[in-house]
């Protein structure tokens, strides 16, 4: 019998063992299944979102800690997470009568260490140390040995593994099977591996997928090796999965029960998120949704299938919203920017707008004036594959010019240029606008035979009205007077307006 092997038939035993475990502190959890528009393709997901601390992670970390002997609960136990294994270790070190050291990275969100406080209370004391998770678990096995407390790893355990095992044993127990296929998202590989073994266990026919992060799967990197390698670089965006190395442990189960491997991207992670949003009144953090975001990527390829995934946490930092708010897109769509080239003369702004195909959703403008002649706004869209064709079309049928510009460095950070000693008599306005498909082009309709656009600011927030920031230009100060009177007479076209006082506008321009 192989080590492997070895290890899975503990693996198996010990999942039974965990069952009593494991609800001393924590209830099962549901499984949803998704409504889809698709009747030929069910998806269902195991809510760990719903669990004691929004994720599966107390499974192992409580079945590992109530195994441990009167002595050892008594020196106490030492770990190093980013953040819901610490969780999971806080609240059995509370039910448990001990006290836990938790080392977390020095860049670990307030949000996550006031969790861990709120879970373990005066039993647990947090150690920030280093930069990364890395860094965190080196010194916390130096503590470790120093003061003789024991080690409770996040996954390369078998009673850890065994523990997050039970979440498929739930699974198994509610009777909902069997499936053709899961997704199950990988970091360590402690859950992907107690939740592989016990569904093939029962459902012999399903078909395992391991899905990881682009930039941080060091477990197919370690099934191709043969053994567990260090990544180079580290992906964070989906930071409870990026592990630099795999477990010794974790890979060889992992390279045992699962079936295929599949890499998932950042954009596509997000709008996992907005799906499930949309569908469960859900929102994971980036790993929990990594396996429904493998599942959406092979949609196409599952017609008739009923399909299992993990939404294995929700503890994320409310800030991070906002980055995958940008990321997502809906269904098939992509956020794609591209730079145009106009002529730098008033209503070319409107006729660039006007040409574009009808109900195309932007989602972004970048422009200043850089030159006396042309222009080059940055426009953003959300377009599927074929509604980005049909704009590519329809540009390149009136002769523009234009290049993508999505992934560049200035127009993601936004950084938008000018030549402020191009603009002679500038007048900036804060514009709010009724957030609809051509509200931008019906107010430049009514404004642009009066002003010269010299600077558009604008990017979708989600809202139901639009904010943007609008500058233009005129040949002297009076005409600044008499353009008040033109947006006075096209009030239909927006909600309100305020006009940027003289010196914000010097520091706008640098002045």
């Amino acid at each position: 019998m192989s080590d492997s092997d070895s290890i899975i038939r503990t693996l198996r035993r010990e999942v039974l063992f965990a069952r009593r475990r494991v609800y001393e502190v924590g209830q099962a959890t549901p499984l949803d299944e998704i409504e889809l528009s698709d009747p030929e393709l069910s998806i269902l997901v195991k809510r760990e979102d719903l669990s004691a601390i929004h994720a599966y992670k107390w499974r192992g970390a409580y079945n590992c800690m109530a195994q441990l002997s009167a002595e050892q609960l008594a020196c106490g136990v030492v770990t190093a997470s980013a953040g819901n294994h610490a969780q999971g270790v806080a609240l059995a070190a509370r039910k448990l009568g001990t006290r836990a050291i938790i080392y977390m990275p020095l860049s670990t969100p307030r949000m996550k260490q006031l969790a861990v406080e709120q879970h373990g209370g005066s039993h647990v004391e947090i150690c920030l140390h280093g930069d990364t998770y890395d860094a965190a678990s080196k010194a916390a096995h130096a503590c470790g040995v120093d003061k003789q407390l024991t080690y409770i790893h996040a996954y390369d355990d078998i009673a850890v593994m065994a523990g997050q095992g039970t979440l498929a044993d739930e699974i198994v127990m509610s009777g909902q099977g069997p499936f053709d296929c899961a997704f199950l998202q990988v970091g360590g590989g402690g859950m992907a591996a107690g939740t592989a073994i016990w569904l093939k266990m029962h459902f012999p026919e399903i078909r395992i997928i391991g899905v990881e992060g682009v930039g941080q799967a060091s477990m197919a990197a370690a099934v191709s090796a043969g053994h567990p390698v260090d990544l180079e670089n580290m992906d964070l965006f989906c930071d409870g999965t990026a592990v630099r190395k795999a477990g010794t442990l974790t890979h060889q189960v992992c390279a045992e029960v699962i079936d295929e491997w599949m890499t998932v991207s950042n954009e596509e992670v997000s709008s996992a998120i907005q799906f499930l949003w949309e569908k469960l009144r859900c929102i994971p953090e980036p790993s929990g949704a990594m396996g429904v975001a493998g599942i959406l990527q092979r949609r196409e390829d599952l017609a008739g299938k009923r399909v299992l995934s993990v939404l294995c946490g929700a503890n994320m930092d409310f800030e991070k919203l906002a980055l995958i708010s940008r990321e997502a897109a809906a269904g098939d769509t992509r956020r794609r920017l591209l730079r145009v080239e106009i002529s730098e003369k008033a209503g070319s702004m409107l006729a660039l707008l006007e040409s574009l195909p009808e109900g195309l959703n932007i989602v972004d403008f970048q422009y200043g004036k850089t030159h006396a002649s042309c222009a080059h706004p940055v426009v953003g869209f959300n377009a599927s594959p074929m509604q980005y064709e049909l704009l590519i079309q329809a540009l390149r049928s009136q002769d523009y010019h234009f290049s993508e510009v999505t992934a560049e460095t200035d127009v993601d950070f936004r950084l938008i240029h000018y030549e402020a000693k191009l603009l002679q008599s500038p007048f900036f306005i804060k514009l709010e606008f009724h957030e609809r498909p051509g509200a931008l082009a019906s107010f430049l309709s009514t404004v642009s035979a009066h002003a010269n656009l010299c600077y558009f600011n604008y990017v979708y927030s989600g809202e139901r009205v639009g904010h943007a920031l609008l500058g233009f230009d005129f040949d002297r100060p009076e005409g600044n007077e008499a353009f008040v009177k033109v947006l006075e007479g096209a009030a239909d076209s927006y909600r309100t307006y305020e006009r940027v006082s003289p010196e914000v506008t010097a520091r706008i321009l640098g002045g």
